[in-house]
């Protein structure tokens, strides 16, 4: 079984998304080269960004992300991408209506279900989890085996704040009177 990598690229001041909720500036690096990193040609990278990327792209087997992802980027029109064999979306909800189900995209409710559901599809290969409210949920769940974050020279100073758990902040307890 391969290991289980959370991965984004994150700005100097440590967050993946603006206060829009947006990546922003984050993934501009995609599409300020001249080299395709992946057969679709629009992601175009410089040669050093693709030779420290595409190889660990090449060892992904699954990518696992959470319906708001999924929403966002309207399910990459049922296309994996950079090329990932297939995407495993958390979600509480069901796919979207009218999805073609023969897409390698599935649906599980759960970090833990759709981990297993990960590692059952890539094999040998990585499961790359996306950071962000999953990817916390998968970390505080200790599924993940390795971190890694790509720094990009972007500071949001007002993000959007992610908590990387779900626990309740801290609450101060009074102590009853004796």
């Amino acid at each position: 079984m391969g290991k289980v990598v959370m991965y984004s690229s994150v700005s100097v001041d440590g967050f993946i998304a603006d206060e829009h909720d947006q990546p922003g500036p984050l993934f501009d690096w995609l599409s300020s080269g001249d080299v395709p990193l992946d057969e679709s040609g629009e992601v175009k990278v410089s040669q050093t960004s693709y030779d420290y990327t595409r190889p660990y792209w090449d060892q992904i087997g699954a990518t696992l992300v959470g319906r708001h992802v999924f929403d966002m980027t309207d399910g990459w029109d049922g296309k994996p991408p950079s090329g990932i064999d297939h995407v495993v979306v958390v979600t509480h909800r069901p796919e979207p209506e009218g999805w073609d189900p023969e897409t390698p995209f599935h649906f599980v409710d759960g970090v833990e279900a759709a981990v297993a559901k990960a590692q059952e599809l890539a094999g040998d290969r990585i499961v790359e989890v996306a950071a962000g409210d999953v990817g916390g949920q998968v970390l505080a769940a200790g599924l993940i085996d390795e971190v890694r974050m790509d720094v990009v020279p972007v500071v949001f100073g007002r993000p959007r704040r992610r908590r990387v758990d779900r626990r309740p902040p801290h609450r101060r307890r009074r102590c009853p009177r004796s």
